[in-house]
């Protein structure tokens, strides 16, 4: 704690220490230049908020989208809308000298009407895991808080990289990873979970898919027939997913009992969480092994 609080401290004064321009590159490779480090920044992501937080940028944030709830600090932010709909007039209004957009969720045309205003743009665009700690760390250049940025990209690379050493030359085990119902999807290989999943010893059976969250029948997933069945977009409020699955006793994964239930906001979220994510599925695939 001591050592955070140290941190956070020499993020705080270093702006007080000169201010001087900040350049860095986003994801599709633009050069993002800021005459000073930011000090009023919108994000438009839940996963981006959750992302400056651990960059040490919290305090920065002026406006937020809907479901921006992690941390707890994130709620009481205000609002410009949701991810997908968002208001330009509220974003213009908190004078931001900083707005972080999510490149593929925010829409086509989100960059132009955003440059449109004059404000400074970065675009955020996580599809690979070693993704999450670069993006942290850019984010903390660009609000002068690369002291604690730095320090959580580095726990983070280690973590992932513990994770592999340790489940490197396991038992490769089939799996479909569930992120809806109704309809039925699943991720494909393009997406960071099937990066997950890889990490862990298992083996997406729908990574030859097409899209990043292709629908699936329940024919098909019937027909695959996995080992394990990991149901990661049910949170405590939708029980009925993984008991859906036990109507079909002739399945390997309800036969024994290896039904996996991760809370979404660890796996379906690229942020600094994704690690302990990654932590329980990996766990939970290893006891599915041990049961064999």
């Amino acid at each position: 704690m001591r050592r955070l609080l140290c941190l956070l401290l020499a993020s705080l004064l270093a702006p007080a220490l000169g201010a001087a321009p900040v350049t860095v590159e986003d994801a599709l490779g633009r050069r993002v230049t800021l005459d000073e480090p930011a000090r009023r920044i919108v994000a438009l992501a839940p996963h981006i908020v959750e992302n400056l937080f651990t960059a040490g940028a919290g305090a920065k944030l002026v406006g937020v989208v809907s479901y921006s709830d992690w941390p707890e600090a994130a709620r009481g932010i205000p609002r410009v809308g949701s991810f997908n709909a968002f208001s330009l007039e509220q974003i213009a209004a908190l004078s931001p000298d900083l707005v972080v957009m999510w490149g593929s969720g925010n829409g086509p045309r989100a960059l132009e009407k955003l440059q449109r205003l004059g404000l400074p743009v970065y675009v955020s665009e996580l599809r690979q895991l070693a993704d999450i700690p670069r993006d942290i760390r850019r984010l903390g250049e660009l609000a002068a808080t690369s002291a604690v940025a730095d320090a959580e990209a580095a726990r983070l690379e280690a973590g992932f990289r513990q994770l592999a050493e340790r489940y490197r030359g396991r038992r490769r085990l089939p799996v479909f990873y569930q992120i809806w119902h109704e309809p039925l999807q699943t991720v494909s290989g393009e997406h960071l979970i099937s990066q997950v999943i890889d990490l862990c010893g298992g083996e997406n059976l729908f990574g030859d898919a097409r899209g990043l969250a292709p629908r699936v029948s329940l024919e098909a997933v019937l027909a695959v027939n996995p080992r394990a069945i990991i149901a990661g977009g049910m949170d405590n409020q939708r029980p009925e997913w993984l008991a859906f699955w036990r109507r079909f006793p002739a399945l390997t994964a309800v036969r024994r009992e290896a039904l996996i239930a991760v809370h979404p906001d660890l796996l379906q979220r690229p942020t600094a969480r994704l690690l302990a994510g990654a932590r329980e599925l990996c766990s939970a695939l290893d006891a599915v092994r041990a049961g064999d």
